[in-house]
């Protein structure tokens, strides 16, 4: 039999219909893989059947004797699924992850005994010492194929660039020419293509099949409404109009998490799903959604790539992602096998704050990098160890690692990371390249939600397709197909929620690893005596309510001032819901030399409403804590050990207190080790229950 005639087989088998036939290109790539064994890449609207191509070109290289093919997956929930779309295909697909660590030992078995045609890895698992010292060079020297799914993650340029997909450029350059290898992916323009196909071969070895990246089946509107309280009334009064079950996307972890205990106290079957989200239950709730079992999952971008419900019926964001590209990736969720699908963004006026802060949080410094590499010297040192050693935070630490180990400075090892000593010199042309890119992507956003222009258009064009046209179905080519009015009912309960306050301050119980370097004389747990009392914010700054307000009140070049009567009316009625066990008797606030006005008025007005004591401020004896964003628990903590000091009249009016309650008043929580260090000195110097009450919680 012809290639075309095997493969028509294996995807009459995927599909499992006798009469289906391959979308063009498909059967191309096909050939090019299977036949002339060449480096392809695919880039086609999510839908078109891109895992068609690489499950039926591994079926027919295994039947012609070739080894397992590698596939590279950036998520587990996409892994999942293509374990399940491989099985329906024939093609007996395994996965190793850090979600299956228990299955490890028989994958490799299976592996050992070509009992495994598919092996689904993550790009961090190429780093992994084991796999990538022990068994990625045997795996390399069987395999009969490798496929990059979501190619986009490549590029510097893609916008969801992920360091470990870098690697996957040295993997390609030590394969043997005549071995195939498959990208893929549904959201890249023209660079990003460019960047991708260089990656994979030399100009002009690359097969680049490209097709109309329009959604005819989605209907796609923006609607503007004046804040966060219309926007959830929106939602409360419409969302079981809109067709099936679908997704509701939310910038923050936080909002997403408010907008489901809102839809849900409205009587809606919704749930929400992000980061925190623990991954069994994240499986769980993809299941419920996939089988309609609730109306909607309100999530963050940790519902993304690879999520597959082919007749997922809308997909709604309150507030914009920060690039086109990222929007029509995760809309393109909807509609996959369904003529009609409804898309709406409700975009906000946090949008932007948030956006920065995403921007500014990803970006390796100079200076941070150097500090690493001079930091692990010659010996190897865990990640928490070179935690110790440097002011960085675990996440934006790990990121830059990745970087530094792509990039040939550090390379990580069983136990840790080690510097290689190979040159490191800091790209400062391509990161001020990547952030223009960045700014150029955010006004495309903006202009997407306020040009009269077809929106699909908008968005195609914005991935470089030549076909992009009007598509005759979007509020701009149409008229508004979404209604507009919000429920008077609904209105007030969005109100409601919005207003709510109080955020829990979860006190430390434990000093940080290795602050002891830094002059810290305190490790191992914090003794209850000396520990601060769980603590109470208004909101957290992310917040779809309270956040606003406090986002400007501590926006960049901010004046300072006296707390509002709103904002400490705000406080008042967190202190009434606190709950505590002994009332406190007394006030003591943390000198500020940023913010006195509003710490001073807010813990003299909480005062004066409390009728409880005002005890002043304890003393600054040292340098103020910077007090800036960023940084590890050892250095933050370091940063503000010995500042403090109880003056004797603030030590004289704790004594006549007798061991009572004091409330400790600061503007903003973000490291919790400034309340931790002032609560150690208040109790040390005979406060009772130190209770920390704060405006704002950075995070």
């Amino acid at each position: 039999m012809t290639t075309e005639a095997d493969a028509t087989t294996a995807l009459r088998r995927l599909t499992g219909r006798d009469d289906a036939v391959f979308h063009d290109g498909q059967l191309e790539a096909i050939e090019a893989l299977v036949d002339g064994h060449r480096r392809a890449l695919v880039v086609q609207r999510t839908g078109w059947g891109k895992s068609a191509v690489y499950f039926i070109s591994t079926l027919l290289l295994r039947q012609r004797g070739a080894g397992p093919t590698l596939l590279v997956s950036p998520l587990l929930a996409l892994m999942r699924d293509q374990v399940a779309a491989a099985a329906r295909a024939g093609v007996r697909a395994v996965a190793i992850n850090s979600a299956n660590p228990h299955e490890w030992e028989e994958t490799r078995a299976k592996l050992a005994a070509d009992e495994v045609d598919i092996l689904l890895v993550s790009p961090e698992r190429l780093n992994n010492p084991r796999f990538r010292d022990e068994q990625l060079p045997a795996l390399v020297d069987r395999m009969g194929m490798l496929v990059v799914d979501e190619a986009h993650c490549i590029s510097d340029w893609g916008h969801d660039f992920r360091p470990d997909y870098r690697r996957l450029a040295e993997l390609i350059a030590k394969l043997p020419d005549d071995l195939p290898v498959l990208a893929t992916t549904a959201t890249a323009n023209a660079r990003v293509v460019t960047d991708v196909a260089e990656q994979l071969g030399a100009e002009g070895e690359v097969l680049t099949i490209r097709g109309s990246l329009a959604r005819t089946s989605l209907r796609l509107g923006v609607l503007e409404l004046p804040g966060a309280r219309d926007r959830l009334g929106w939602l409360l009064s419409h969302l079981a109009e809109l067709p099936g079950s679908g997704i509701i996307y939310a910038l923050t972890v936080s909002n997403a998490e408010d907008t489901a205990r809102l839809l849900r106290e409205g009587g809606h079957a919704v749930r929400a799903y992000t980061g925190r989200t623990d991954p069994e239950q994240r499986e769980e709730l993809e299941r419920q959604l996939k089988d309609n079992e609730i109306k909607a999952l309100v999530a963050t971008s940790a519902l993304g790539m690879g999520f597959d419900k082919p007749d997922l019926g809308f997909v709604i964001h309150l507030g914009a992602p920060s690039s086109p590209v990222a929007y029509y990736q995760q809309v393109g969720r909807a509609g996959r096998a369904t003529d009609n699908a409804d898309v709406l963004l409700l975009p906000g006026r946090e949008d932007r704050d948030i956006w920065t802060y995403f921007a500014t949080s990803s970006m390796p410094s100079e200076e941070r990098a150097a500090a690493v590499i001079d930091a692990l010297g010659d010996e190897t040192l865990s990640t928490p160890a070179l935690e110790a050693r440097v002011n960085l935070r675990r996440s934006p630490l790990e990121l830059l690692l990745k970087v530094l180990d792509v990039d040939g400075a550090v390379r990580r090892v069983q136990g840790g990371w080690v510097a290689t000593g190979v040159p490191w010199t800091y790209d400062r042309e391509r990161y001020e390249r990547i952030a223009q890119a960045r700014a150029a992507e955010q006004q495309s956003m903006l202009t997407y939600e306020h040009d009269t222009t077809c929106r699909m258009e908008m968005l195609q064009r914005d991935l470089d397709d030549p076909t992009a046209s009007p598509c005759g179905r979007c509020d701009n080519c149409t008229t508004p197909w979404y209604p507009t009015g919000i429920d008077a009912e609904a209105t007030q309960a969005a109100s409601s929620t919005l207003d709510k306050v109080g955020v829990e301050i979860e006190p430390r119980a434990q000093w940080p690893s290795g602050a002891e370097r830094l002059g810290v004389e305190a490790k191992g747990k914090i003794p209850p005596d000396d520990r601060a009392e769980p603590g109470r914010a208004v909101a957290r700054l992310t917040d779809l309510g309270w956040g606003n307000v406090l986002r400007e009140l501590f926006a960049a070049g901010a004046p300072d001032g006296p707390v509002t009567d709103e904002l400490l009316g705000a406080c008042v009625r967190v202190l009434k819901d606190w709950g505590w066990d002994e009332r406190p008797a007394a006030v003591v606030s943390i000198p500020s030399r940023s913010r006195p006005q509003l710490v001073d008025s807010l813990a003299r007005g909480i005062a004066r409403i409390g009728r409880l004591t005002d005890l002043g401020s304890l003393d600054q004896v040292g340098p103020e804590p910077r007090g800036g964003p960023g940084g590890n628990s050892a250095y933050r903590l370091a940063d503000v050990w010995g500042t403090f000091a109880v003056g004797p009249a603030l030590a004289e009016g704790l004594h006549d207190l007798g061991g009572k309650p004091v409330l400790l008043i600061d503007d903003r929580v973000d490291s919790r080790w400034t309340l931790t260090v002032a609560a150690r000195e208040l109790r040390r110097a005979g406060a009772g229950a130190v209770l920390p009450l704060a405006l704002a919680v950075v995070a």
